[in-house]
């Protein structure tokens, strides 16, 4: 079937995105899912710094390539072998496929299946076909999913079935958001009832995480940022305390306002200084998360005599440790108590044919989550 979708042709145009408009929005055919495969009419994509990171060239990827990671929509059909869902059906699509086999998988570690990764490195399926397809030759899938599109066709186990409750331009956002920043919180760390959190980044990621370690029950949760604006922002949704990174005392603030560190400190920019930063305001024998992603050649420098005279964690999170089919379900159940109000995150609404603009706004950090909206 034909379907508009935004496809990058080459990384690295400059910006503003308005003007040099790095995604074509074009007609690309769509095979008919194969077996173990389904077809699903998008409803919403987000606009997220993983997407961006591609179109800037920090993350190289195979090109030219649909874009679109983050989304919900409706099943339109299901391939053979896919006797779990059915038209209709509600879903969100996970940007890391499980294939249930490979030891990852096998330890109750889906975020980190070794197919998949292989398959989301080389731009395919993760059956290793590609479904998609253009006048100009060979089309590749961003992570499996390619979702800034009218329809996508994917692995079933891209999906989760969801609450068809939920609104789905808000759905679309448990996808990478939630499951990424909340994961990071109550997965990676396990944050305690009482614990004291610092969050370090405050796109949609991190604020995601400021929501999970609310809910968790942290009883301070500190946010970090350069932008006031989302730091006042921090603070409308529950935030106890805030502060400007780009401040020459903010670490010396930070601690001595916590008495010494944060417990657990969350790193959400994808940046090495940010990374730093949250590594500084950590207590002795605190713990610090790192889920932002950096380019591949950036390092970080610490001095490793912490680790064991002050008994201190660093750890990474990626996909927030999750269990898409687990956590998913969880995190809309909290949502829809109103304990995790992510709704609050969504800044745009856009369609498809404006997503340059909407990547410019991200660029230059004017909104925190965008979606693309389909009719």
């Amino acid at each position: 079937m034909k379907a508009r979708a935004a496809v990058l042709g080459a990384m690295g145009r400059p910006r503003p995105y308005g003007q040099s408009r790095p995604l074509d929005v074009a007609e690309v055919q769509l095979d008919p899912p194969g077996p173990g495969e389904v077809l699903v009419k998008v409803a919403a994509a987000g606009l997220c710094h993983s997407d961006l990171s591609v179109i800037n060239g920090d993350r190289p990827r195979p090109m030219p390539m649909a874009l679109g990671h983050e989304a919900s929509g409706v099943v339109e059909e299901c391939g053979p072998d896919v006797s779990d869902l059915a038209r209709g059906d509600h879903v969100v699509f996970v940007f890391v496929p499980s294939c249930g086999h490979c030891l990852p998988c096998a330890e109750g570690r889906p975020a980190l299946c070794e197919p998949a990764a292989a398959a989301n490195g080389a731009g395919t399926l993760l059956s290793g076909a590609r479904r998609i397809h253009w006048d100009r030759g060979q089309l590749n899938h961003h992570l499996g999913v390619s979702a800034f599109a009218e329809y996508a066709t994917v692995s079933r186990r891209s999906l989760v079935k969801v609450d068809e409750r939920v609104p789905l331009d808000e759905a679309a956002l448990f996808g990478c958001a939630v499951l990424t920043g909340v994961g990071a919180v109550v997965n990676t760390a396990r944050v305690s009832v009482g614990a004291t959190v610092a969050v370090v980044g405050l796109g949609g990621v991190g604020l995601a995480s400021l929501l999970g370690a609310i809910a968790a029950g942290a009883g301070r949760v500190v946010a970090i940022d350069i932008s006031d604006e989302r730091l006042a922002f921090a603070r409308e949704l529950g935030a106890t305390d805030a502060f400007n990174a780009t401040a020459p005392d903010c670490v010396a603030r930070v601690r001595a306002e916590t008495g010494g560190g944060v417990e657990f400190a969350f790193e959400l920019a994808g940046s090495v200084r940010a990374l730093e930063t949250a590594y500084a305001v950590t207590r002795r024998g605190g713990t610090t998360v790192t889920a932002g992603l950096p380019p591949p050649d950036a390092t970080f420098s610490f001095p490793p005599v912490q680790l064991v005279a002050e008994e201190r964690t660093l750890k990474g999170s990626y996909v927030g440790a999750c269990v898409p089919v687990r956590d998913v379900p969880r995190y809309v159940s909290l949502y829809r108590q109103g304990r995790l109000p992510v709704d609050r995150l969504l800044t745009h609404r856009l369609p498809l044919d404006d997503i340059n603009e909407g990547f410019e706004r991200l660029a230059g950090g004017h909104a925190i989550r965008q979606v693309v909206t389909f009719a």
